[in-house]
């Protein structure tokens, strides 16, 4: 028999959609609780996919299921045919009605905050029936490129890192966006022509944990200018906590510059002369290669990179 017809007349897109299931699940019985069939259409389902492509998709053991070598191989191109269908809905819907459709964004609390809500803003003015969903938790880098990866979003908007960008992903350079050092308006330090970070050691600093991943970039900071890292009166990663800190003109804190930027110039902050002796990567737009993006994505794409043509001049 020939692949193609082993493929077209044994494999059922049902069939697929229940080791989907299984595989989330990690349970037969789940599954089928979740899919509102019985266990043994699961059962069956599972049964003719091994018996179609001659190897076992599932491992048995006293947790339940898991996904042997085969069925990972199984499943992850399974992701990719599900969202090429799932595309190709979309792109008859906006056939249809090309004022209309759905866009996932995966990205990061701030970018979302500032830099997405500014394209959003703008989109959504020229085509109000459009729908953004913007997945911006607060996991790590690795879960946002499993999302990604499992067509759970549409594109990313990040920075060009190595846990987001490789070689299964395109990265289109959108701006720079240097992390900085803030201060609210009417701090006495923004009054200073120039500043070494030295001189800020025993100023009362609002930072991330030295641990955590941003934390990580900001002690490099420091040591790279031959300092420890400061004494920290509030340690906090959530960007907004530490900006109404600034706003009391009491504090200082290393932000990205965006955050000063977008969606307008910030009122009440204002960026330091302060060089960090550090590199950070540019924000751009990651997506899979070979995944040609849905009209409504390619609307998002390209007034991602109108809002980001001021910022390119700027810096």
């Amino acid at each position: 028999m020939r692949w193609n017809d082993r493929i077209g007349r044994r494999i059922k897109l049902s069939d697929l959609h229940i080791l989907l299931a299984v595989a989330q699940s990690g349970s037969m019985a789940k599954a089928a609780s979740q899919l509102a069939v019985s266990h043994p259409v699961v059962s069956r389902s599972i049964s003719d996919l091994e018996h179609a492509l001659g190897v076992r998709l599932l491992e048995r053991n006293p947790r339940g299921v898991e996904l042997t070598e085969y069925g990972r191989a199984m499943l992850n191109r399974s992701h990719a045919a599900f969202d090429e269908l799932r595309q190709g809905v979309k792109d008859i819907e906006f056939l249809s009605d090309p004022t209309a459709g759905e866009v996932r964004i995966g990205t990061t609390p701030p970018l979302a905050a500032t830099f997405v809500s500014a394209v959003i803003d703008r989109l959504s003015r020229r085509y109000p029936r459009i729908v953004f969903r913007v997945m911006a938790e607060r996991g790590s880098q690795q879960e946002q490129r499993r999302n990604l990866n499992e067509r759970r979003v549409d594109l990313m908007i990040f920075r060009n890192v190595a846990a987001v960008a490789d070689e299964q992903t395109s990265f289109e350079f959108l701006f720079e966006s240097p992390y900085v050092v803030a201060a609210g308006a009417n701090n006495p330090w923004v009054r200073r022509r120039r500043i070494a970070l030295a001189e800020l050691m025993d100023e009362l600093w609002a930072l991330p944990a030295p641990d955590d991943a941003f934390g990580s970039f900001v002690v490099e900071a420091f040591r790279a200018s031959g300092l420890d890292f400061p004494r920290t009166t509030v340690v906090a990663i959530a960007l907004e906590m530490r900006t109404n800190l600034l706003r009391t003109g009491r504090y200082l804190s290393i932000i990205p510059e965006f955050w000063l930027q977008l969606p307008d110039r910030h009122p009440f902050l204002k960026k330091l002369p302060v060089k960090l002796p550090v590199a950070s990567g540019p924000i751009g737009i990651v997506t899979l290669k070979n995944r040609k993006p849905s009209p409504v994505t390619q609307l998002f794409i390209d007034c991602a990179r109108e809002v980001a043509k001021p910022l390119t001049r700027r810096n």
